[in-house]
């Protein structure tokens, strides 16, 4: 009876703790769920303002890489291109071009007699357009004395009207264009004179006043010199101390130091750096302002700690079993080290630097510093001559009021996004191609 009695208690307490564990399953299983959903619903909302973000960058940026030109006649006349029949290259740089430009467009609007007016009607055109008449005479000298039509670019407000970001139909003072303006426009369009092209002058020309002549290509330039310099120093200066760091320093007070030190320069605001490099590089030693030189040399400083860091890290991930094989078999330390541990580190290390460039590619707040932030038309030819950067030339055009250079402030965000895409894409190849794992 005992024995029944007992038999019935545990049955009892069994069902009562196999009831509680299935209720605790079932409370740890809907937890799980919701920090799942919680998960998920995380990450659709960070992809969901990824794609905003990027669709308002796009969205802004499309009509940068068009740009509203005018088809005119252009007669290359004698007598105002060589008034001295002398015709050489002083007097193809002197010559009148916008005289041409002129009579091509006056000759398509014969009602237009008003001074003002011929004023207006020239305005229709870009200030570049003579040179697009200079550079094709250039080209082909045979012109001289011939007509041939020839495509030059469009006052910006024109390129806006274009482009559909001036509303024709509000009144006549509260836009750029006037009536008449509008009424020439609507006639080269209807003439076939008044097209939108794809703008190369946005990858091949410097920075400009105008926002229909302003391009990246001058930018990119001095973007690839400094990081050329910042290249050249910080990668191997960078790998010789990780190296030096992790496989040789005696571990004492003044590694430890110098280990902090790094550690804590990693974390230093970029700010700070460009400080650095204004009352050194530039106050005392009087290297050049706003050159890719002094630039490249405070990225440098700047990248200098990122690619100690991740050497290191690449190197604590070879496995001690390799450096023991290697001294077993008689190698010195330094075979050890450059001809086994180095060889395969070297993935990882390659992947901090090239994340450590394209740090420095997106730096702005340094480079202000030491007067990168400078109004540089002409495209950067060394080190040495001034020029900016990609993000310090996006800070300019954002702080334009032209209403032209919000397109172009966002084209060229997306042209360093690409390349920034490009250099974190190669780092995700390095290691991936030529990572061990152990």
């Amino acid at each position: 009876m005992n024995k029944s009695k007992e038999d019935t208690y545990i049955r009892s307490e069994g069902a009562r703790t196999h009831a509680i564990v299935r209720a605790g399953l079932a409370k740890r299983r809907a937890a799980e769920m919701r920090f799942r959903l919680y998960g998920l619903i995380s990450i659709v909302v960070g992809l969901s303002f990824l794609v905003i973000l990027f669709g308002n960058i796009f969205s802004h940026a499309w009509p940068a890489f068009q740009q509203t030109y005018v088809a005119l006649d252009v007669k290359f006349d004698e007598a105002v291109l060589v008034p001295d029949a002398r015709f050489d290259a002083g007097t193809q740089a002197s010559a009148d071009y916008p005289a041409l430009l002129k009579r091509s467009l006056y000759a398509l609007f014969p009602e237009v007699t008003d001074r003002q007016e011929k004023r207006s009607l020239y305005g229709l055109l870009s200030s570049g357009a003579a040179h697009e008449v200079q550079k094709r005479l250039q080209e082909k000298p045979d012109l001289l004395g011939k007509t041939e039509r020839i495509w030059v670019p469009a006052d910006d407000d024109v390129d806006m009207f274009t482009k559909g970001a001036m509303d024709r139909n509000a009144e006549e003072g509260d836009r750029r264009l006037a009536d008449s303006q509008l009424a020439w426009l609507d006639k080269l369009r209807a003439d076939g004179r008044l097209e939108k092209h794809f703008n190369m002058t946005f990858f091949t020309a410097g920075d400009s006043r105008e926002p229909e002549l302003a391009g990246v290509w001058g930018a990119v330039m001095g973007s690839f010199f400094t990081l050329l310099v910042t290249m050249t120093l910080s990668l191997p200066l960078g790998i010789a101390t990780a190296v030096y760091l992790e496989e040789f320093a005696p571990r004492n007070r003044w590694t430890d130091i110098i280990e902090v030190n790094i550690n804590n320069l990693a974390a230093v605001p970029s700010i700070v750096f460009g400080l650095l490099g204004l009352s050194v590089f530039i106050n005392f030693f009087g290297l050049p302002r706003s050159s890719p030189m002094v630039g490249g040399l405070v990225l440098t400083l700047m990248t200098l700690p990122v690619i100690i860091i991740a050497s290191r890290s690449a190197l604590k991930s070879v496995p001690p079993s390799i450096r023991e094989a290697a001294l077993g078999v008689g190698a010195s330390q330094m075979q050890t080290v450059f001809h086994h541990v180095l060889p395969l580190a070297m993935p990882g290390m390659l992947t901090g630097a090239i994340i450590g460039m394209a740090r420095a590619l997106g730096e702005s707040a340094p480079l202000l510093m030491i007067g990168m932030v400078a109004f540089i038309v002409d495209i950067p030819g060394s080190m040495a001559e001034p020029s900016t950067v990609l993000p310090v030339q996006i800070y300019l055009w954002a702080d334009s009021s032209e209403r032209g250079f919000v397109e172009r402030t966002s084209a060229a965000i997306l042209v360093l996004m690409a390349f920034l895409i490009l250099m974190n894409g190669l780092a995700v190849y390095l290691r991936k191609r030529f990572e061990r794992r152990w």
